[in-house]
């Protein structure tokens, strides 16, 4: 089968502050669940972050994935074509250029479309996401977000 659906939510407390991502892939009948806490970093790395590690999950390329995000930062910038133009101005004066690099090398190995759903809305799957995000942070052993912190100390 070479269509996965993927939800993927992050988080911070504090933004910055300690934070998660978490990510849920779905082919068929089988379910993977990643995620992983941050002592320091922001919502938008950590929404950014939940799709690569996603997609870095797949095992092969050229796979047809449909991700649902809460996430206007990430939905937008891929679905309205800013972040092309972000890539063409290598990243003048823009956040996250690390993880937006990262992104688009796996991107670009798959055919993906991305959905905005509404957070805290009842969506059992956004909220399954929400939980894994928010239980890395605060149950999990913290990493370090080199890519933040290196920027921001």
């Amino acid at each position: 089968m070479n269509m996965v659906t993927i939800y993927t939510d992050g988080g911070a407390s504090g933004n910055p502050g300690p934070g998660g991502y978490g990510a849920l892939l779905m082919s068929g009948s089988h379910r993977k669940e990643l995620s992983a806490g941050f002592r320091l970093t922001t919502n938008n790395r950590m929404e950014l972050l939940a799709v690569i590690v996603a997609l870095e999950a797949l095992k092969r390329p050229g796979m047809d994935v449909e991700v649902y995000s809460d996430s206007k930062y990430v939905v937008d910038a891929v679905e309205k074509g800013w972040l092309l133009n972000w890539e063409k101005k290598n990243y003048k004066d823009k956040k996250n250029p690390d993880l937006w690099k990262r992104f688009l090398l796996i991107y670009r190995k798959h055919r993906v479309r991305f959905h905005w759903v509404k957070g805290h809305a009842g969506n059992p799957n956004n909220e399954r996401v929400d939980h894994l995000a928010v239980q890395a942070y605060q149950t999990g052993e913290l990493g370090v977000d080199a890519g933040y912190e290196s920027l921001n100390s």
